[in-house]
């Protein structure tokens, strides 16, 4: 990349800055702190970088042009002067009504994109009604018991003109079965419908634990919606690798790209062990990453994942098609980095994160409310989160150039380093047999857990300062707003609506279907035809997954049971 001489004249001159110009300096007055490192992974970060620290690079090789492999510089070729990252604000909550309302109010503020949050119950699989429900109706999210409350959700949103992500895993088949059905309902061709569906076992496993299933037949419904979607809704992405969760848990950043990318890897094998072309699915691949608020680190993090990809789908499976090694992503900015004290300092968390974000060249990015450490966002606090994406995308010039931190010798260099911590990690999984065995024997998980530690030992010895919380504090503060509350009536409305939907619909047909579901789990059949046909007889999420609970097990993180 550079003249070796020129670079031997550099090392000099830097060393003469070191001694001469920068060394009394420090002598007399010293530095903030003994070192400097990245805010997770613990990188060095030095005084000064130059052409020496990126003398190995290869610009064509490493780098290239956007739109070229190996995608460092973005996927697409124009960026964002050609179209802007979809602004995709994660909503729902309590009641179908209430949720569709916010998205009206959404797409009206400007929105471009829906992200759909599911409560608890739904996340793992239960009906409203369930003992195991009680208390958690609607509170993380929206309740969604059946297809007529899908149809609420979406009344008077046409799913041809909208995209919806759907974070949603171990029901992922349910929810996108009746996401189908409303579109059918509607009248739109499967091929229209867009958006994604989270669908990773994996991370729950490793971060979040709401699974259901024991690994191997979640593994077979995560390659049934692979082959399902390839054919009837190509245009959908069938799988939305987490490494959002794994930071939430306390991972560091290059722990979350060899994890994320890891179970990116299984989910791949078991698609091409269980006889799928990988050029036909693997473009329907994305990744979910986590917004951070070290913007350099993030940045690093973000262009190494685009490389990566791509190096791991050429030589590892030979993929030809160009879109299966094209590393597509959704970030959402840090919800473990907002604090309940001193709440509007989130407002400015949420900005800087959400810049690393687009200066790492995101496609589609949420950006937190300001309230959310203390509940489900208002109204106010999502138009202020999305006026933040509005701001940086029209006024702050950060959309106007492709990569425009590429050739910083710091950047460059992070992005090398992130990338090489990243790839031991991933040699590690690799010798204990993979992500799932890697999981199943809880090393992953145990190498966030030490993390997560020594960061918490660090916020309490003040040796990562984080304002307001362990610096810069304000005595006796009480914060003052309006929270989100979701209401015991509002949970008895949504019981209410799912005993009226059991008690209008063909009983008879519903049970054939959820039979022949039963059957299709037994056999080896694709489970998603089936399962759309389950939903549009009015078989509840419950009533569904229990069919496959009775056939597949449960998994209580030491198997099935």
């Amino acid at each position: 990349m550079f003249d070796p001489d020129d670079l031997e004249s550099i090392r000099e001159a830097a060393d003469d800055w070191r001694e001469e110009t920068a060394g009394p300096v420090v002598d007399r007055f010293g530095e903030r702190q003994e070192t400097f490192t990245t805010d997770t992974n613990g990188q060095t970060v030095d005084r000064l970088y130059t052409p020496a620290d990126v003398a190995d690079t290869d610009y064509e090789a490493d780098l290239g042009f956007p739109g070229e492999a190996p995608y460092t510089r973005g996927v697409y070729s124009t960026g964002y002067r050609g179209r802007l990252w979809t602004m995709r604000q994660y909503a729902g909550f309590s009641t179908p009504e209430d949720t569709n309302e916010r998205y009206h109010y959404l797409l009206d503020q400007g929105q471009t994109g829906l992200s759909m949050a599911f409560d608890l119950p739904t996340q793992m699989g239960y009906d409203s009604d369930a003992d195991m429900a009680a208390g958690e109706v609607g509170k993380a999210g929206v309740a969604i018991d059946s297809l007529d409350d899908m149809l609420t959700v979406f009344d008077g949103i046409p799913l041809d003109e909208v995209s919806t992500s759907m974070t949603i895993n171990a029901p992922a088949s349910v929810l996108l079965a009746m996401y189908i059905a409303v579109g059918d309902r509607q009248g739109v061709d499967r091929e229209e419908l867009r958006g994604t569906i989270q669908n990773d076992l994996l991370k729950e496993y490793i971060a979040r634990n709401t699974y259901i299933y024991p690994p191997e037949p979640s593994m077979r419904i995560i390659t049934d919606i692979f082959d399902f979607c390839a054919e009837e809704t190509p245009n959908f992405n069938t799988i939305s690798i987490s490494g959002y969760h794994i930071r939430e848990a306390g991972s560091t950043a290059a722990q979350e790209l060899a994890f994320t990318l890891g179970n990116g890897i299984e989910y791949v094998e078991a698609a091409v062990d269980a006889g799928l072309d990988v050029d036909e699915f693997a473009p329907q691949l994305s990744f979910f990453f986590n917004g951070h608020n070290n913007i350099f680190e993030e940045v690093a993090k973000f262009r190494a994942a685009r490389r990566m990809w791509h190096d791991i789908m050429e030589e590892r499976f030979d993929a030809q098609n160009p879109k299966s090694k094209q590393l597509k992503f959704h970030t959402q900015t840090a919800g473990s980095m907002l604090t309940a004290q001193q709440i509007e300092n989130n407002v400015v968390r949420v900005a800087y994160q959400a810049l690393a974000a687009v200066l790492g060249g995101t496609q589609s990015l949420h950006t937190n409310g300001k309230d959310e450490a203390l509940a489900l966002p208002t109204e106010e606090s999502v138009r202020t989160a999305l006026r933040t994406q509005q701001i940086l995308a029209h006024e702050s010039g950060a959309a106007d150039t492709i990569d425009p931190l590429a050739g910083s010798y710091y950047v460059e260099s992070l992005t090398d380093e992130v990338e090489a911590d990243a790839y031991d990690l991933l040699d590690e999984v690799d010798d204990r047999g993979g992500m799932l065995e890697a999981v199943e024997s809880r090393w992953v998980q145990r190498q966030i857990q030490d993390t997560a530690f020594d960061r918490q030992r660090e916020i309490e010895d003040k040796e990562r300062i984080i304002v307001g919380v362990n610096e810069f504090e304000i005595e006796d503060e009480e914060p003052e707003m309006d929270v989100q509350e979701v209401t015991e009536e509002d949970q008895q409305r949504q019981i209410d609506s799912l005993e009226d939907t059991r008690a209008l619909r063909d009983e008879e047909k519903a049970e054939a279907a959820l039979e022949a579901v039963r059957e299709a789990a037994r056999g080896t059949d694709n489970l998603m035809p089936g399962i759309i046909d389950a939903v549009k007889a009015h078989a509840t999420v419950g009533e569904i997954c229990n069919v496959l609970r009775e056939e597949f097990g449960e998994y209580q993180g030491g198997g099935a049971v």
